[in-house]
């Protein structure tokens, strides 16, 4: 990791709490390297200038991979006056935590704590880095692998996988609901103005292809093989590629 930037000595402290943390969860080695400029750095976080950036996105994070199996370099930018409340955001999608969920985390849009991670994003970290996830997952096949480990820290563990059993269930009628064009996204997306009519529109057709291989997989569902066709069917016919490939390898 090296760190670059204004105000760096201001905010030195926060950035390295948050990175220290996400990596101990998630058992990966941190390294600083901001005073050895000789040596390089597969992370760099910059602190910018509070005109830099935008106000409804004062810091932002690319991932660098070639496969989703690992990430080759991150890079985040910061202004320096949302430091503060960019740090642990920023350093859960650094890990390659994407998302913005509306629990009690702070990935969330508009979370209740900023300066240190909660349960749920300790959970989700160690469920990301499971040996279980792997890459090219869809969103049910992780969802099943962080369920379970959100029902690991639960002191009653029964009631606990029935809850996780209800939300499988009253997720998955929701996501056909929109993939059908009768649901909407979450209100917490509408309401930080981050979606587009395009982006819905392409994100039906994805969930579709997510459907089908749920049901062609019995992932948080009872296999269906004649299911899985139909929504791939209808993914494919909203362009969505991997559905058509998906479509192909039927022939």
């Amino acid at each position: 990791m090296r760190l670059s930037g204004v105000d760096v000595a201001q905010h030195r402290d926060i950035i390295l709490k948050a990175m220290s943390s996400v990596t101990q969860e998630a058992g990966v080695r941190l390294f600083d390297v901001t005073d050895r400029p000789e040596l390089p750095a597969n992370l760099t976080i910059e602190v910018t200038p509070n005109q830099a950036l935008e106000d409804n996105q004062p810091c932002v994070t690319v991932l660098n991979f070639r496969q989703e199996t690992r990430i080759e370099a991150a890079s985040v930018q910061m202004r320096s006056k949302d430091a503060w409340r960019c740090a642990h955001h920023e350093a859960m999608h650094v890990m390659g935590v994407r998302g913005h969920p509306a629990g009690h985390t702070v990935l969330s849009y508009f979370p209740t704590q900023v300066d240190a991670l909660t349960p749920l994003d300790r959970t989700m970290l160690r469920g990301w880095y499971s040996p279980r996830m792997r890459g090219g997952m869809t969103p049910f096949e992780a969802m099943a692998v962080l369920a379970d480990e959100w029902v690991a820290t639960r002191p009653d563990r029964a009631n606990a996988s029935l809850v996780r059993d209800r939300f499988f269930a009253s997720t998955f009628e929701q996501m056909q609901a929109f993939a059908a064009g009768q649901g909407d996204v979450p209100a917490v997306v509408r309401r930080s103005g981050k979606h587009t009519e395009d982006g819905i529109r392409w994100g039906r057709a994805e969930m579709g292809y997510f459907l089908g291989v749920a049901y062609l997989q019995g992932v948080s569902v009872p296999p269906d093989r004649t299911m899985a066709i139909q929504w791939f069917e209808r993914a494919a016919s909203a362009g969505n590629r991997r559905a058509q490939a998906q479509l192909g390898s039927f022939r």
